[in-house]
């Protein structure tokens, strides 16, 4: 991280327990060595074991990692970063639109067949990313399951999250493997529309579709990640939390870049 970036992320991490007053033992390395060494894993795709001798410990960065997963503080610094790029963007801080989609992804060999799966459509074993991004093509949520778990399926659980996450938020754009009860439920349920975007019949070739390219970009953003161009992680909750460092990182760079606000 830059000078600049570390002064925006500073006021936003969550504060350690012993912080606090809740017990627990002083970090024997600061955060910010920690989260860089973070960064470097999901940026350049390195095993655990091959951090460089720059950072800590790689077994201490995995702890790290491993305890902002589990407690879900990943995902606190996270939501606490896309706010501040909706409104250096001139947006409100809650997002009342967003798009849906999915994005098949081949699996490494330690994922088990538990959370492995084949997609008929794209065919691609390994594991299947759902994802709910905003209009700026901000994470709002996002779900790593089997590949063969339908879009239906699955976006009725992401939906539910979202909506109750953010309660501005009333229209989702999807594509047409959302179309059926998922739509009924996103109105009756939620209180959300789902409008589904379909490619016409008597388009030819590469075409952009409306809404529907926010999330396509959001899906490339994460292949910039090496970490990502592959499902390498043993659990599905891994396989989120590095989405969200992903986003973490190409946040805390729009906030730092040269001419924003708070630079």
């Amino acid at each position: 991280m830059s000078d600049a970036e570390w002064a925006v992320v500073r006021p936003l991490l969550p504060v350690p327990g012993w912080l606090r007053g809740r017990g627990g033992q002083p970090e024997a390395y600061c955060h910010r060595a920690m989260l860089d060494a973070i960064r470097y894993l999901v940026d350049n795709g390195i095993k655990w074991r091959a951090m460089s001798a720059d950072f800590p410990p790689w077994d201490r960065v995995y702890t790290f990692f491993r305890r902002w997963r589990d407690h879900g503080l990943v995902r606190e610094f996270h939501d606490r970063l896309r706010p501040k790029v909706r409104e250096q963007a001139g947006r409100d801080p809650e997002p009342s639109a967003g798009v849906m989609d999915s994005q098949s992804i081949k699996a490494d060999a330690v994922v088990g067949r538990d959370s492995r799966g084949f997609d008929g459509g794209k065919l691609i074993n390994g594991r299947k990313r759902h994802a709910v991004v905003d209009t700026l093509g901000l994470l709002l949520g996002v779900m790593v399951t089997a590949a063969d778990i339908g879009d239906r399926a699955a976006g009725q659980v992401l939906l539910a999250q979202v909506a109750a996450a953010h309660h501005r938020l009333a229209l989702v754009w999807a594509d047409g493997g959302y179309t059926g009860s998922l739509v009924e439920y996103g109105l009756t349920v939620l209180a959300l529309v789902l409008a589904i975007i379909k490619r016409s019949d008597d388009m030819r070739g590469f075409v952009v579709l409306p809404k529907r390219w926010i999330v396509e970009r959001f899906f490339a953003h994460l292949m910039r990640s090496r970490r990502l161009v592959r499902d390498f992680e043993r659990s599905t909750g891994s396989a989120e939390a590095m989405v969200y460092w992903s986003m973490t990182q190409l946040m805390t760079r729009r906030l730092a870049r040269p001419g924003s606000s708070r630079a």
